[in-house]
């Protein structure tokens, strides 16, 4: 089976030694796991990235199989997913947590969020998936917590010899200042955690969430994947702006939330978006793009 490249060199990049075993080990895993959930027709999707996801058919129905690095990130997503239970996201048939396998619902017709030309009709379909997809956190639960991720972070300064790098200083000094006040906010749920137009597709059951992240921590963090996604590049900055102001004033009209809250949590998120390219070798420039434009809104 012919992987490309990109998909190859992603995997490498970001799990390094782990990476280049898994990709190794990938066709044993495939036969393995068709063998266990009586699978066969295993095509991988064209839009590989993080993981190896693949359509298959199970009897006669059809399934998606989604491969990958044992971690806890794709632990919080099974049990996210079982959470969920199939309300506001696809359903999970099967799942192994020790050997990163799941076994998940195929959404027809399947279109993504971002085919709809009109961005404040996603932004609005977007904003009520999002809502009705949260869930109270269990007691007892082995969730990503948010503030992890954000922890991170502190890893910037070290990195650049005391510096900030890339990073605007000014910007990056702003974020940590409203940072706490925003974890101080007490609605905190179980949610998505990429929460993105590429991870909202359409079904038999209306518009439904793939690939959680499973992320406990404030709801208002959901709104930070949402507001760089599904631009690529920013050519038009103005244009981008508007555009961006626009989803500001729908989600807040939507979700009920003050401008100020959205901006800080986009902001935010595109910061620790840009940090993590980084750490991955990967180039972060367009998410500190976002951060700068995004602070600048009102």
């Amino acid at each position: 089976m012919h992987l490309p490249d990109s998909f190859t060199a992603t995997i490498r990049s970001v799990f390094k030694k782990d990476g280049e075993k898994f990709l190794a080990v990938l066709p044993s895993l495939m036969d393995e796991v068709s063998q266990r959930w009586g699978l066969s027709d295993i095509q991988p999707v064209p839009n590989l990235s993080f993981h190896f996801v693949a359509f298959a058919r199970q009897n006669s129905g059809e399934v998606i199989l989604k491969m990958g690095i044992p971690s806890h990130e794709l632990t919080s997503e099974i049990l996210a997913l079982k959470l969920f239970n199939g309300d506001g996201a696809c359903q999970l048939l099967e799942s192994d947590e020790e050997r990163g396998f799941l076994l998940l619902e195929r959404l027809k017709p399947g279109r993504m969020l971002s085919e709809l030309e009109d961005d404040d009709e996603r932004t609005r379909i977007a904003a009520d998936v999002m809502s009705r997809l949260w869930r109270e956190v269990p007691q007892e639960n082995n969730f990503i917590k948010l503030s992890d991720w954000f922890d991170g972070l502190k890893r910037i300064r070290p990195h650049f010899n005391g510096g900030t790098g890339p990073f605007p200083k000014e910007l990056l000094e702003r974020v940590e200042s409203f940072l706490p006040d925003l974890f101080t906010d007490k609605n905190i749920k179980l949610i998505h955690g990429d929460f993105h137009h590429f991870n909202i597709l359409s079904s038999e059951r209306g518009w439904l969430i793939i690939d959680p992240k499973g992320v406990v921590g404030p709801v208002g963090y959901e709104v930070g994947p949402l507001m760089i996604n599904p631009w690529n590049r920013i050519s038009d900055g103005n244009s981008f702006k508007v555009r961006a102001e626009r989803r500001v004033s729908i989600l807040s009209e939507r979700l009920g939330w003050e401008r100020e809250k959205i901006i800080k949590w986009a902001t935010a998120h595109a910061i620790l978006s840009a940090w993590w390219s980084i750490e991955d070798d990967m180039d972060g420039e367009y998410s500190l793009q976002c951060a700068q434009l995004f602070s600048g809104l009102k």
